[in-house]
């Protein structure tokens, strides 16, 4: 046992092993940019969406419009806007701008036969709005009659107005307490005669 014990004091020590130091993570000159919101013909749309419900917040894309901009731009439909590089974000515009220049059908386009150039555009956003804006002031000049009804308030497309698209503190079928009086008489009160004419 002595001698066991001799032999162990003889012997180094096994050294633990030593705990490796970890890194600290390198400083990025750029940090990592995280987009919400990517803006696409003026609109702000939400970054985490899809690409064909995505584009779909731009006033005048539908749903067609948009399935057709994604199977012509050759992007998935499924991938997420914040996926898509500045690039193809400049080619998406430019075919929601343009359609017809890629090949979209022209019965995805919403201005057709315009009156003054005659020419087949797409509008989106606040050129819509504009072009409506003059479209309702043109009908409105021309004294039509949708242009009166715009100018008065009242619906364009042949709505019955009794009980829908009222104004505020009007009332159907109730009576004035006056007019009732004067229709019928009160209880009692001779009927007011009627003046023969003399032949």
């Amino acid at each position: 046992m002595v001698k066991d014990k001799a032999k162990d004091l003889e012997k180094p020590k096994e050294e633990a092993p030593k705990e490796e130091k970890k890194e600290k993570p390198k400083r990025m000159d750029k940090p990592v940019e995280v987009r919400n919101l990517i803006r696409i013909a003026n609109t702000d749309l939400n970054a985490d969406k899809s690409l064909n419900s995505g584009i779909r917040g731009i006033k005048g894309v539908s749903y067609s419009m948009a399935k057709a901009v994604c199977n012509v731009s050759g992007f998935d439909p499924a991938t997420k806007i914040s996926a898509l590089k500045d690039v193809d974000l400049a080619k998406l515009e430019d075919i929601l701008r343009d359609p017809l220049k890629y090949g979209i059908p022209i019965y995805f386009i919403n201005r057709r036969k315009e009156l003054e150039t005659g020419a087949n555009t797409h509008l989106i956003g606040s050129d819509l709005d504009v072009a409506h804006r003059f479209d309702v002031q043109r009908y409105v000049d021309l004294r039509v009659y949708r242009g009166v009804r715009h100018m008065l308030g009242q619906p364009v497309r042949g709505q019955r107005t009794r009980s829908s698209f009222r104004q505020k503190g009007r009332v159907v079928g109730v009576m004035k307490k006056s007019i009732k009086l004067e229709a019928k008489p009160a209880a009692g009160a001779a009927a007011p005669e009627k003046k023969e004419e003399k032949k």
